[in-house]
């Protein structure tokens, strides 16, 4: 996409790594972000608290830029209580209480790599590796979950998955529970690894298909067929 000396400046003010930046350029400077960018001004205007802060909306993208990225674990939207989300699907801030799912995760990993379980919930070790973790949507009302869904992030994030399925090859997509799988069927299964199974919430994890999935030695043993480092998934190093 050739870019107008208007849209370099406009593109300047968007805050997030310049390999995203450049990469999702058709989608950032179309109506549909205007479209977005105006309900989350709306939404602050109207005195709502917003998670994850506004410096931490693009964080998964800008902890993991878009040649780094060699796994994707895609979440659904993120955590509505206070000071839990950062910006990285799954992923509390250290000091917050574990929530259901990331335990489950955790104890998935132990299962799987004999990996000890995290005392804290802070993934951004993942994401700095290539883990990129992406929520489907990337903002929340405080205490409402979902609350942003079908107002524009499902499309942005739609392109992200495009943008990866078409420019790289040999990423791992994790995807646990029907939203996510839904969402992956934009993936080329021929260029890159899709692993499915349930969610880890309790709810579906206790109903079978989560534990045992082996997702996180599944991974890393296709990183390793293709000559890519893989993951070191220990939080605690």
């Amino acid at each position: 996409m050739s870019l107008s000396e208007q849209q370099q400046a406009q593109l300047e003010k968007v805050q997030l790594d310049a390999s995203w930046k450049y990469g999702l350029s058709e989608f950032l400077l179309s109506p549909k972000m205007d479209e977005l960018k105006d309900f989350l001004v709306q939404e602050k205007h109207a005195n709502k608290v917003i998670y994850p802060p506004s410096a931490l909306i693009f964080n998964a993208l800008n902890t993991t830029p878009m040649p780094h990225v060699k796994v994707v674990i895609l979440g659904q939207d993120p955590y509505h209580g206070p000071n839990q989300a950062h910006g990285l699907s799954f992923s509390v801030q250290k000091g917050v209480a574990l929530p259901p799912s990331l335990r489950n995760i955790f104890h998935e990993l132990h299962n799987d790599l004999g990996i000890d379980i995290s005392k804290h919930g802070d993934l951004s070790r993942w994401a700095e590796q290539g883990v990129l973790l992406l929520n489907s949507v990337l903002t929340v009302e405080a205490g409402q979950p979902t609350s942003h869904q079908k107002r524009g992030w499902e499309d942005f994030t739609d392109y992200v998955i495009d943008v990866l399925n078409e420019q790289r090859e040999h990423i791992v997509f994790i995807l646990w529970g029907a939203y996510a799988q839904r969402k992956g069927q934009r993936i080329d299964p021929n260029k890159h690894l899709v692993l499915k199974a349930a969610h880890p919430s309790p709810l579906a994890a206790n109903r079978g298909g989560f534990f045992g999935c082996k997702v996180f030695s599944k991974s890393n043993n296709y990183l390793k067929q293709h000559g890519i480092e893989p993951i070191d998934w220990q939080l605690d190093a």
